[in-house]
């Protein structure tokens, strides 16, 4: 029988469509793959603002990942918003025994700059999540709070922080360089085994780039669904990535920062 490659996102809801957990799924099936979801906090959000953040108890938080483990079989899971050291908690206890790819984007910040992290919470994701993780996605402000440095300012900072965060337990640590300055946008892929392998893009002139990180990662997990080493998945979505965000201007959404074209392939 045919296998249909699955991916699942534990991840924040965001009622405006353009991150978390609607990014996600929008992502997994642009990349060709079957997603499922476990909602950790429902978000009153937009284009312009996160309002308000509910967050789901944390045993009904476990209950959706073990409904979805015992049914769905996903061969990745992505990680996105967790929000507090209950739901963390609950998520690591919950996926101990999974076996399949864990990739983890730790969200901390929404583009609108409100807050998706409790600062409470940042020391549980250090201790345990993070050693227990295949791929770790941070932009730099996020790799720079969870090492408690500064952000990285070229290639060479970016990449010693990078074997840091390698130091606290990831297989491997995806750099993500959107929010660094020049025309073009490098990401910087560690793995512990191999050399770093650097992915460049041309920075776009947009401002519609709501989602961004959520929907690479998701690609990124919709890529190992499907077969694909790391390496090479991490290189699928980045052009994906890169095509949605050049796309991104074909939509008209809402009057802050847009969203990406998840579905730039399909229409717009």
């Amino acid at each position: 029988m045919k296998t249909t490659p699955i991916a699942l996102t534990i991840a924040g809801s965001d009622s405006g469509g353009g991150a978390g957990i609607q990014a996600d799924l929008k992502a997994f099936s642009a990349n060709q793959v079957y997603g499922a979801s476990v909602i950790t906090a429902v978000t009153a959000q937009n284009t312009c603002a996160v309002t308000a953040v509910h967050e789901i108890p944390a045993d009904v938080v476990h209950a959706q990942i073990d409904a979805v483990l015992q049914d769905l079989k996903p061969q990745a899971i992505k990680l996105g918003m967790l929000f507090s050291p209950a739901i963390i908690r609950a998520v690591a206890k919950a996926l101990s025994d999974y076996d399949g790819t864990i990739i983890l984007d730790p969200v901390m910040i929404a583009k609108s700059g409100d807050a998706l992290l409790q600062e409470e919470a940042v020391a549980t994701l250090k201790s345990d999540l993070l050693p227990h993780v295949d791929l770790l996605t941070p932009n730099l402000p996020e790799a720079a709070k969870l090492l408690g440095t500064d952000a990285a300012q070229d290639q060479q900072s970016m990449q010693d922080q990078a074997y840091a965060l390698l130091e606290l337990g990831p297989s491997a640590v995806l750099m993500k360089g959107g929010h660094s300055t020049g025309e073009t946008c490098t990401d910087l892929l560690l793995t512990g085994s191999t050399s770093p392998l650097s992915l460049s893009a041309s920075r776009v002139n947009t401002r519609n780039t709501h989602g961004t990180g959520c929907t690479y990662s998701a690609a990124i997990a919709a890529q190992v669904a499907r077969g694909l080493p790391l390496t090479e998945a991490v290189t699928a979505a980045h052009e994906y990535l890169n095509k949605a965000i050049v796309a991104a201007d074909d939509l008209t959404i809402g009057s802050g920062h847009g969203p990406v074209h998840h579905f730039h392939a399909i229409w717009g």
